[in-house]
């Protein structure tokens, strides 16, 4: 999906808030090298139930102050109430945090329901709107394999629409190795009358066990010709990153030779694997 006012493919980089001192010495190292090549903006992941609320809040504004490039924190309305949302939208605004992505979140380990005032991304879309107008960019969560925890992928579109009816600007999807099913997502979603851009979700290949780990948990596919390769190179890591390289190289050119937009790297806190993908796609050509 192209946006029809820029031509210019997006580039985003996804981090996670650190909890030591030398998570965070890499964490800066990382951005550093990442925003030599000006991308659009970075994004923090905030931790369930708001695991990592300070450490969030405190690494969108290192990142932002020490790189000059706009950085975009995670929020999620699982285990918040309105007054906890509110001060913290209004701490992003008087620190010039203009980006958001908004989430419902994910249950904190031993938490049976979910709890807060507001139990879902629309939700918390329309409230931020509400609370800040038009302040923030407002980035949701797009799911091409359906959200693991949708009961089909006909309620899973409705409840995409509700967010972008409660005034999102654009989204991110989970990321995936099949191609189609991002194509497929577009497609329905262009019928029902939206036309916000929809980045896809980029997991560079490094490590395959916690990849396939992580996978079976937040329902993205492993096809199974790719996991019987990476399965075959056991422990041999060059090989696994190689051919991870390789492999999603060619599908961003795809996404990108198709009309998507741009694309949104989920970095792990690693610069390489993300920036190996852009140099072989050629998009920090000066």
């Amino acid at each position: 999906m192209t946006d029809s006012n820029n031509n210019k493919t997006q580039i985003s980089f996804e981090f996670f808030p650190t909890k030591t001192e030398a998570g965070a010495l890499k964490l800066e190292q990382t951005a550093f090298q990442l925003a030599e090549y000006k991308p659009d903006f970075f994004s923090v992941t905030y931790g369930a139930g708001g695991s990592t609320r300070d450490r969030t809040l405190e690494s969108v504004l290192a990142l932002q102050e020490q790189t000059r490039v706009a950085t975009a924190p995670h929020l999620s309305c699982v285990g918040e109430t309105k007054n906890s949302l509110r001060d913290l939208l209004q701490d992003y605004q008087r620190q010039n945090i203009n980006r958001i992505v908004a989430l419902r979140g994910d249950l904190p380990s031993g938490m049976g329901r979910f709890s807060g005032e507001l139990q879902y991304a629309n939700e918390l879309v329309e409230f931020i709107r509400k609370e800040t107008g038009d302040h923030f960019h407002i980035e949701v969560a797009a799911y091409p394999e359906v959200h693991p925890q949708a009961h089909n992928m006909e309620v899973d579109l409705e409840n995409f629409q509700r967010k972008v009816n409660a005034g999102a600007n654009s989204a991110i999807t989970q990321y995936f190795f099949n191609i189609d099913s991002y194509f497929y997502f577009i497609e329905r979603i262009e019928k029902m009358g939206i036309t916000i851009p929809v980045i896809p979700g980029i997991m560079p290949v490094t490590n395959f066990v916690k990849l396939a780990r992580f996978s079976d948990t937040c329902g993205a596919e492993i096809p199974r010709w790719i996991r019987r390769q990476l399965e075959a190179y056991g422990d041999d890591s060059q090989s696994i990153n190689q051919f991870g390289e390789e492999m999603v190289t060619r599908m961003c050119e795809k996404l990108l030779n198709e009309g998507a937009a741009g694309l949104h790297f989920y970095t792990l806190n690693m610069a390489k694997p993300s920036l190996s993908i852009c140099s072989n796609l050629g998009l920090f050509k000066n």
